[in-house]
């Protein structure tokens, strides 16, 4: 949220309409998979999922940095070139995803 707020009122002046929509798309996708690895902790602390677990919180910091990053950084230097790391994030989401899912489908352990 501080870098949506931050690029709405700081960079307003500064970038193209284009740009700042790109900052935008990236502060969102940031803001919405750090509460996915909230409900990875979430699901950790109730001993759900393990190494899956620790999959998708992988994929979800890596998706962060790679997609969210490389749109900051495009928005920020006008640098086309970078908007080819994107998708690489987005697959990155897609594996966490589908790593949570995965944990969702599971049977929990049975208890004696």
């Amino acid at each position: 949220m501080a870098g949506g707020a931050f690029a709405a009122h700081a960079l307003k002046e500064r970038l193209s309409v284009e740009q700042l929509n790109w900052f935008e798309v990236g502060a969102r996708y940031q803001m919405y998979h750090a509460l996915a690895l909230v409900l990875i902790g979430a699901l950790a602390g109730m001993g759900r999922g393990g190494r899956l677990l620790c999959v998708a919180g992988i994929a979800f910091v890596a998706g962060t940095v790679l997609f969210s990053g490389s749109l900051y950084a495009l928005a920020l230097t006008n640098v086309r070139a970078l908007g080819m790391v994107t998708p690489f994030g987005g697959v990155a989401f897609l594996v966490g995803w589908a790593s949570v899912a995965l944990v969702g489908l599971r049977r929990p352990a049975q208890t004696p």
